[in-house]
């Protein structure tokens, strides 16, 4: 049965959803097979996978609310191994609306036990909040990735992310263990991103990712085009990033990934060929 993996962060605008998408894409065209899960009222992760926001279509609030199954409100994606669980504004009110339920902080758990077992992974992309459905999420999770900026406020917040953590272990989900922290929107030409990267080694040793990832262009503008940065300029900084991070994970989970040394092989030919003038499509494409 697939891993969960759930990429939070109670702080917003430090790139989960830029991170959930491209992750998941790159995973998935490493060869995994990829659930990505929009657990977001936003529906960012959704739209920056092509998918545009409809009222009338069943998402993960139904699923949550019972009215559908998981394996119902699937989508596919450009992608072949990447599938869509679409998230939807309606999420707002399931705070409210499971409120008083038992099961509350278990619903999401058990509506992937019906599709965990046809994927590699499931990806949760979690809204920027300690509410009901981050809850959810982190019962549902196995581990979490925690995306975060080089800076003083993102340190408070990660002490408050981890005391909850310990309190969800203790009552939900005493599997839960974080993957890693990671670095993004980064800029190394910075003291203060220096500081706290020493700051944050320090506190989670090897559960600090060695890929960071850079400010990029190509990444804010690729989910206006409703596409991962991979397909959407696969010679940018960005895409270069998440796939060392895809290959920096499937090493930590002891993950054969063939693509990663052809990809490799792909990009030392490229820089060979452009030095003689010959025009070489980089991986994926080629």
């Amino acid at each position: 049965m697939g891993k969960i993996l759930g990429i939070v962060n109670q702080k917003g605008g430090v790139g989960k959803t830029t991170t959930a998408i491209n992750l998941s894409a790159c995973l998935a065209l490493d060869g995994l097979k990829i659930l990505l899960v929009d657990c977001d009222p936003q529906a960012n992760a959704s739209s920056g996978l092509g998918v545009q926001r409809d009222d009338n279509r069943n998402s993960i609030y139904d699923v949550l609310t019972g009215d559908a199954t998981a394996a119902q409100v699937l989508l596919p994606t450009e992608i072949a191994n990447l599938t869509l669980l679409p998230g939807s504004k309606n999420l707002t009110g399931a705070n409210i609306e499971l409120a008083n339920a038992e099961d509350r902080a278990l619903r999401l758990r058990k509506a992937l036990e019906a599709v965990q077992k046809d994927y590699d992974l499931v990806v949760l992309d979690c809204p920027p909040a300690l509410d009901l459905l981050t809850l959810n999420s982190l019962a549902a999770a196995d581990s979490l990735i925690v995306p975060m900026q080089a800076e003083y406020f993102a340190l408070e917040g990660i002490s408050e992310l981890v005391s909850t953590l310990e309190r969800v272990r203790g009552a939900f989900n005493p599997r839960l263990t974080i993957e890693g922290v990671l670095l993004t929107m980064y800029d190394d030409r910075t003291n203060l991103a220096q500081q706290v990267t020493e700051t944050l080694r320090e506190f989670f040793k090897d559960r600090l990712f060695r890929t960071v990832i850079p400010r990029n262009i190509r990444l804010a503008e690729a989910p206006s085009h409703g596409k991962p940065v991979a397909l959407y300029d696969a010679r940018s900084r960005g895409t270069e990033a998440y796939f060392e991070l895809a290959a920096e994970y499937m090493e930590r989970n002891k993950i054969p990934n063939p693509k990663a040394e052809a990809r490799k092989a792909a990009m030392e030919e490229a820089q060979t060929s452009g030095k003689t003038g010959k025009t070489v499509r980089f991986w994926p494409y080629a």
